[in-house]
């Protein structure tokens, strides 16, 4: 544990409990809305939360090199978050223009 200041862990471990939070949040607002475009968003948010759990752990074992295939994996869950969101935003994008029609 040593790789990271205790200011740096904060933000760290913070940033992961505020990403849960607001999975958590987005899809409550899918439940209160009725509209179930907004689970896509969520369940498109838990690629990117994967991401940030593997850096957490890369560096709670000090960025060790046998650990450093937690890289890898983040790299890979940080795309397929960016995809997730992508097509989340545009299943919220998508049922805006339903409800008109």
């Amino acid at each position: 544990m040593h790789s990271l200041s205790i200011p740096t862990w904060i933000v760290h471990v913070s940033s992961v409990i505020e990403w849960i939070a607001a999975i958590w949040f987005v899809w409550r607002y899918g439940e209160v809305t009725k509209d179930s475009s907004w689970y896509w968003l969520a369940y498109g948010m838990l690629p990117a939360l994967i991401s940030a759990m593997c850096a957490c752990t890369w560096h709670l074992f000090d960025n060790a090199e046998s650990w450093e295939w937690l890289v890898t994996i983040q790299a890979l869950t940080t795309v397929i978050g960016n995809i997730t969101l992508c097509i989340g935003a545009w299943k919220i994008w998508q049922s805006s223009f339903s409800e008109i029609n």
